[in-house]
Parts: C-alpha cells; structure tokens; sequence
C-alpha cells in the first residue's frame, strides 16, 4: 500500500502582452516561446499518457492574463506567423548543416517538433485553453486559477477592495472559460496575508499554496510540517505549503536536473551565433538579435566550450533523473509515514516554463516520472488536493503567516529600491477606483463601458511582473511603460467619469488595446 502522497503544480502564467499597434512588437514573443516550448510539450505529454491508459494527477495554474493571450485571436494570428517562419528557418538550417559532423540531425528535430507545434496549435482550433480544459474534463489535470493580473496581494492589503476584484474577476473568468467554478488557487507569487483567505473563501474557493515558511511560521505550529493541509483559522480555507527538498531538486540549475551536462544548453541560440545577413529575416525587424528556439549545443561544463547537443544522452539523463526522483520521495514518504504516522502529501510546484522552454528535457522528465510511478513502484500516488481533502477531511487549523516565495521570502523582491515608487500609485488608483464603484452603482452605456475600462487599467497596472522586471533589471523600459501607460489611462478614465465628459474614440482604443476580460463588472472593486 503506498505511503504517501505526491502533488505535483504547474503554475502557467505569462503578463498580459498585446500590442496591436505595432505589427511586430518583441515581448509577444514571451507567448509565442511558451506555446512552442512549453504548453505544447506538454499537452502532448498529456496526450500520450492517456493514449496509453496511463493513470495521471497534476494540478496545473492557467493564469487568466495567460487564457486571455491564448484565447485572443490576434494573438493566435500572429503566433502562426511566428511558426510559420521558424518551419522555414529549420528548413535552410537542414541545407546549412548537412555536412557538419554532430549538427546534421538537430535541424530535423527542429523542424519536426515546430511542425507538431502548428499541428497541436491548429487541432484545437488555435486555443490551447481548449487542450487544458479536455485533460480537466477526462479527470487528469486539476486546473487552479490565480490573481485576476498576477498581482501581488500582500502589498494591495491597503485597499481589500482591490484584492478581492483581483479574485473575484479571476474566479468570473475561469468559470467563462472552463464552465465550471475553479476550486482552488495559486496566490500570485504565493503572496499570502493573513485574512485574504477570508476573501478567497467568499469567491467559494476552497484551498491555496503558499511557499514552506508560510505555513511553519503559522499560529500554532503545524503538527505535520507541510506534509499535511491545514484550515486557515476563521474561514476553513485549506492552505498547502511547497516541500522544499523535492522542489529544489529539480528547479535548481546548480544543484538540480537541469544542469546536467547531458542536457541542451539554454544560452546557445543561432539567433545570435549565426551571421547576421543570414539569421537577419527570422528575428526582430530592427535587428535586435533574440532566441529563435534553435540551440544546437549541450551543457557540456561550466566553461565557455560546448559541445553538440546528443538527443539520446539526454533522453536516458531524464529517464534516470526520473527515477532517481521517484527513489528519493519514496525514502522521503517512508520516513514521514513512519516519523508522523499519517501519509504525508509532498506538494512539489514549479514555473511551468521550466518545462521545455528552460529546460529543455523537462516535459519528457516529467513524462517518464508519470509513467513510472504508474508502472514500477506503489509507494507513491499522485493525487490532486481536492482529492486529498476528501479522503482526509481532519486537518489542523492554523493561522499562517505573512509570506511570499522568491527572494529573502518576504516581499522584498516586489518591495525594493527600483520598484518602490510604484505602489502609492497603485493605491491611490485602487481608493479611486473604489470611489467610482461606490458612487455608480450599476451604471450602464457609455459610463458604464468607461467604468469597466477604469478596473482593466487598474488591474493591468498591478500586475506583479511590473515590479519583477524592473527589481531583475530586465526590459526594464518596458515594465516602467506599462506601469504608467495603464495608470495613465485610469486617471484620464477616473476624471472624464468624474467631469460626465467621456472621450468616446479614446476610450474605443484602448477598449481595443487592453482587451482583457470582455465580462468585467467593476461593481466588483468595493
């Protein structure tokens, strides 16, 4: 009889990224990698497994910024473009490559992989939401939503109304798109604050994870660690925090899987090795060199030397990765089966881009991991939480504490020296915001088109990945445009309401531009 309990998240999320104005803007491309690296990996993962009878549980978050861009039809137009042109470029790379020893057969696994890609992505219609909801419905993935924007709750505690807007337009679109209501949610960037699960349990969500401290620091200690769920104190929501030894494992790139010498290496790409006239039509038409997908080398060592990618050595690498995972959460298991007498669930979550856009071999890890915990062993089961909330309904209730994951785990990565100027503007767009809520109560028309607007702005701007970006250092420029472009575009919106002057054209663009959410209601935000 199996031991323990294995509870494997994805969190799929990407920043809303649409920018029709422009008909090649680069941070699209952020979508257009994830579909080809990431989601469709691993929706034909999912495929094979329940084309061979494999059993399977993975809970699995699809942000609503994320469903958004895949379910956005100027998006879906320019992502074939997209793959269209690299199925061209893996062709000439076929000719270009023909008589060089240890490249000749990388370009073929190229073209055959970006030609399932188009495939998959034409087969359901263009929208891989459509993919994740079949999987949902044959009972295999436990699709979770998140914060409407990915915005980070803890520092919007100021102004509950938003944080609840932020929940309650997710839950309103997760149940537009999956027709039916989500049960459960990932906080974006596990941004927990004691007493936002008392907003979570009004949207009739029933459990959430944080990141391990949230819950070891919680009042009282949990008696099982983060091998069991606990109820938070006054609202009996479920929490569940990450183990920390099965997580570091495999996202690591020092200490886990995916710096194996064996694997591909990330930051080797011909759309920067390449000379520049012959790679020139497959990147960014102001010649701004960027990733084609195309990368012909393997890890090899920490030196600069890299030697070619070996498509076999790889495979075996993450078939024994696989097993060696399963061996160590079967010793993880036994030892917490025997130490708490209860069987522990190890909740394992990840960034699902680490599968297959940054390590390459991740969805066919993730393959073989499945398939053995299926086929050789019965120490371990995969399980989805509301499955384990029905077979062990007891829990402690706590309440836990104030935590994030990421840097120092307390906020400081969205809380720092380039990003702090952000949030009084961000307040004070949310105290307005309520205002407006309050004083038009279910206003409809051109106020009513121009209040719903007001909240898509608000909720644009408070996306986590703002904050993110400019505390990495990363398309800095960018990040600071959009956090002032949707602030801007509140403000002018919050004073034509106030003035009854409302700029109908105006408001038709960016009604156009910032197209999230057709459904809202900004009765919401109060």
């Amino acid at each position: 009889m199996h031991k323990g309990y294995l509870c494997l998240v994805l969190h799929g999320h990407l920043p809303f990224v649409r920018h029709p104005e422009y008909e090649d803007f680069l941070e699209e491309d952020w979508l257009y990698e994830a579909i080809t690296e990431t989601y469709v990996p691993l929706i034909a993962v999912f495929e094979r497994l329940v084309a061979d009878r494999v059993d399977f549980r993975i809970t699995m978050t699809l942000s609503p910024t994320l469903i958004s861009m895949l379910s956005d039809q100027l998006l879906q137009e320019r992502y074939l473009k997209h793959i269209n042109k690299l199925i061209e470029l893996a062709h000439k790379e076929k000719e270009r490559t023909r008589w060089q020893p240890g490249f000749q057969d990388l370009p073929s696994m190229y073209l055959n992989e970006f030609l399932s890609a188009r495939d998959t992505f034409l087969r359901y219609s263009c929208n891989l939401a459509l993919a994740f909801k079949k999987f949902q419905d044959l009972g295999k993935l436990e699709i979770i939503t998140c914060g409407a924007t990915h915005g980070y709750l803890p520092l919007m505690d100021t102004c509950k109304e938003s944080v609840r807007a932020q929940v309650k337009v997710a839950v309103s679109h997760y149940e537009s798109i999956f027709e039916r209501k989500p049960r459960g949610i990932w906080l974006p960037e596990c941004g927990y604050h004691p007493g936002h699960d008392t907003i979570l349990k009004e949207a009739r969500l029933s459990y959430f994870f944080t990141d391990s401290h949230g819950v070891l620091h919680g009042n009282p200690r949990p008696k099982y660690g983060v091998f069991a769920p606990v109820y938070c104190k006054g609202s009996g929501v479920a929490c569940l925090a990450r183990d920390l030894e099965s997580s570091k494992q495999v996202w690591s790139s020092i200490e886990g899987y995916p710096g194996d010498y064996s694997y591909r290496e990330f930051y080797r790409d011909i759309g920067f090795d390449l000379e520049y006239d012959y790679i020139k039509p497959y990147i960014h038409p102001d010649g701004i060199r960027i990733n084609t997908g195309i990368k012909y080398f393997r890890i090899t060592g920490t030196g600069n030397h890299k030697e070619p990618y070996i498509p076999r050595l790889a495979r075996d690498k993450a078939a024994e990765h696989a097993g060696n995972f399963i061996f160590n959460r079967q010793k993880q298991a036994g030892y917490l089966y025997d130490f708490l007498g209860k069987k522990p669930v190890i909740v394992s979550p990840y960034d699902a881009e680490l599968f297959g856009h940054w390590w390459y071999e991740g969805p066919l890890w993730l393959e073989f991991l499945i398939r053995k915990i299926h086929f050789d062993q019965d120490e371990l089961k995969l399980i989805t939480v509301p499955e384990y909330l029905s077979e062990n309904p007891r829990n402690q209730v706590i309440t836990p504490s104030m935590s994030s994951w990421g840097w120092k785990g307390y906020s400081e990565m969205w809380l720092q020296g380039p990003n702090d100027w952000i949030y009084r503007h961000l307040h004070n767009a949310s105290n307005k915001m309520t205002e407006l809520a309050k004083t038009y109560p279910r206003v409809n028309g051109l106020t009513g088109r121009a209040l719903n607007q007001a909240l898509r702005e608000l909720l644009l701007a408070q996306s986590s990945d703002w904050a993110f970006i400019l505390g990495t250092g990363t398309h800095t420029d960018y990040a600071i445009r959009r956090t002032k472009d949707h602030l801007l575009r509140f403000s002018r919106l919050y004073d034509e309401i106030k003035q009854g002057s409302i700029d109908e054209g105006r408001l038709s663009e960016i009604e156009y531009k910032d197209n999230i959410f057709p459904g809202i209601d900004y009765s919401v935000h109060q």
